[in-house]
Protein backbone atom coordinates (compact mmCIF):
# COMPACT_ATOMS: atom_id res chain seq x y z
CA UNK A 1 0.00 0.00 0.00
CA UNK A 2 3.23 2.37 0.69
CA UNK A 3 4.07 1.46 -2.90
CA UNK A 4 1.50 2.98 -4.50
CA UNK A 5 1.23 6.22 -2.50
CA UNK A 6 4.76 6.67 -3.36
CA UNK A 7 4.11 5.72 -6.56
CA UNK A 8 1.19 8.18 -7.23
CA UNK A 9 3.17 11.58 -5.53
CA UNK A 10 5.35 11.01 -7.98
CA UNK A 11 2.87 10.42 -10.40
CA UNK A 12 1.19 14.39 -9.09
CA UNK A 13 4.78 15.90 -8.98
CA UNK A 14 5.20 15.53 -12.57
CA UNK A 15 1.93 16.32 -13.59
CA UNK A 16 2.66 19.58 -11.68
CA UNK A 17 6.22 19.93 -13.21
CA UNK A 18 5.39 19.92 -16.51
CA UNK A 19 2.23 22.35 -15.59
CA UNK A 20 4.82 25.05 -14.26
CA UNK A 21 7.24 24.87 -17.08
CA UNK A 22 4.56 25.56 -19.51
CA UNK A 23 3.62 28.11 -17.00
CA UNK A 24 7.64 29.23 -17.29
CA UNK A 25 7.39 29.34 -20.99
CA UNK A 26 4.59 31.21 -21.21
CA UNK A 27 5.93 33.85 -19.08
CA UNK A 28 9.40 33.85 -21.02
CA UNK A 29 7.33 34.29 -24.13
CA UNK A 30 5.42 37.38 -22.59
CA UNK A 31 8.52 39.05 -21.97
CA UNK A 32 10.14 38.18 -24.87
CA UNK A 33 7.35 39.86 -26.72
CA UNK A 34 7.71 43.02 -24.74
CA UNK A 35 11.51 43.26 -25.18
CA UNK A 36 11.48 42.43 -29.28
CA UNK A 37 8.20 45.15 -29.34
CA UNK A 38 11.09 47.45 -27.80
CA UNK A 39 13.75 46.70 -29.96
CA UNK A 40 11.47 47.05 -32.85
CA UNK A 41 10.27 50.45 -31.66
CA UNK A 42 14.18 51.25 -30.96
CA UNK A 43 15.21 49.99 -34.64
CA UNK A 44 12.16 52.04 -36.44
CA UNK A 45 13.45 55.04 -34.44
CA UNK A 46 16.92 54.47 -35.78
CA UNK A 47 16.24 53.71 -39.10
CA UNK A 48 17.68 49.89 -38.57
CA UNK A 49 16.88 47.62 -41.18
CA UNK A 50 16.13 43.77 -40.08
CA UNK A 51 18.91 42.98 -42.74
CA UNK A 52 21.44 45.07 -40.12
CA UNK A 53 20.21 43.85 -37.29
CA UNK A 54 21.20 40.14 -38.59
CA UNK A 55 24.37 41.36 -40.21
CA UNK A 56 25.09 42.28 -36.52
CA UNK A 57 23.70 39.22 -34.92
CA UNK A 58 26.24 37.33 -37.45
CA UNK A 59 29.22 39.45 -36.95
CA UNK A 60 30.52 37.87 -33.63
CA UNK A 61 33.50 39.28 -32.63
CA UNK A 62 36.49 37.81 -33.42
CA UNK A 63 39.28 36.30 -30.98
CA UNK A 64 41.91 38.45 -30.08
CA UNK A 65 44.79 37.56 -31.39
CA UNK A 66 48.52 38.95 -31.88
CA UNK A 67 49.29 40.73 -34.49
CA UNK A 68 52.73 39.72 -36.19
CA UNK A 69 54.12 43.05 -35.83
CA UNK A 70 53.32 42.86 -31.63
CA UNK A 71 55.06 39.77 -31.59
CA UNK A 72 58.01 40.24 -33.14
CA UNK A 73 60.70 42.10 -30.26
CA UNK A 74 63.46 44.37 -31.37
CA UNK A 75 66.93 43.70 -31.53
CA UNK A 76 67.64 45.33 -27.78
CA UNK A 77 64.63 44.39 -26.51
CA UNK A 78 65.73 43.11 -22.62
CA UNK A 79 69.52 44.23 -23.37
CA UNK A 80 71.14 46.02 -20.96
CA UNK A 81 72.23 49.81 -23.05
CA UNK A 82 75.12 51.76 -21.51
CA UNK A 83 74.20 54.82 -20.03
CA UNK A 84 73.92 58.10 -21.84
CA UNK A 85 73.46 60.50 -19.35
CA UNK A 86 74.83 61.42 -16.39
CA UNK A 87 73.47 63.83 -13.13
CA UNK A 88 76.15 66.54 -12.91
CA UNK A 89 74.95 67.09 -9.24
CA UNK A 90 75.11 63.27 -8.59
CA UNK A 91 77.47 60.96 -11.25
CA UNK A 92 76.51 58.19 -9.80
CA UNK A 93 73.05 58.71 -11.27
CA UNK A 94 72.91 57.38 -14.27
CA UNK A 95 69.64 57.11 -17.42
CA UNK A 96 69.94 55.22 -20.57
CA UNK A 97 67.60 57.81 -22.26
CA UNK A 98 65.04 55.01 -22.30
CA UNK A 99 61.39 55.11 -20.63
CA UNK A 100 60.73 57.53 -18.12
CA UNK A 101 63.04 60.12 -17.51
CA UNK A 102 64.17 60.32 -13.60
CA UNK A 103 63.71 63.67 -12.12
CA UNK A 104 67.01 65.59 -12.15
CA UNK A 105 66.54 64.88 -16.66
CA UNK A 106 63.15 66.36 -16.41
CA UNK A 107 64.71 69.73 -14.88
CA UNK A 108 67.51 69.70 -16.90
CA UNK A 109 65.43 69.46 -19.85
CA UNK A 110 63.17 72.16 -18.73
CA UNK A 111 66.18 74.55 -18.10
CA UNK A 112 67.21 73.53 -21.77
CA UNK A 113 70.83 71.68 -20.47
CA UNK A 114 70.50 68.60 -21.01
CA UNK A 115 73.01 67.92 -23.36
CA UNK A 116 75.60 68.62 -20.54
CA UNK A 117 74.84 65.75 -19.06
CA UNK A 118 75.40 63.80 -22.25
CA UNK A 119 78.29 61.46 -21.14
CA UNK A 120 81.39 61.42 -24.04
CA UNK A 121 81.36 58.04 -25.87
CA UNK A 122 84.46 56.27 -25.76
CA UNK A 123 87.34 56.38 -28.10
CA UNK A 124 87.76 53.32 -30.06
CA UNK A 125 91.13 52.04 -28.80
CA UNK A 126 93.45 52.01 -32.05
CA UNK A 127 95.56 48.97 -33.33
Amino acid sequence: MARTTVAAQLAKLRKDREILEKREKALLAKTNDKVLGQIVALAKDAGITAADIVKALGAAKPAKTKSPRAAKKGALAGKKVAAKYRNPANPEQTWTGRGVSPAWVQALKTAGSLDTALIAAPVAAQA
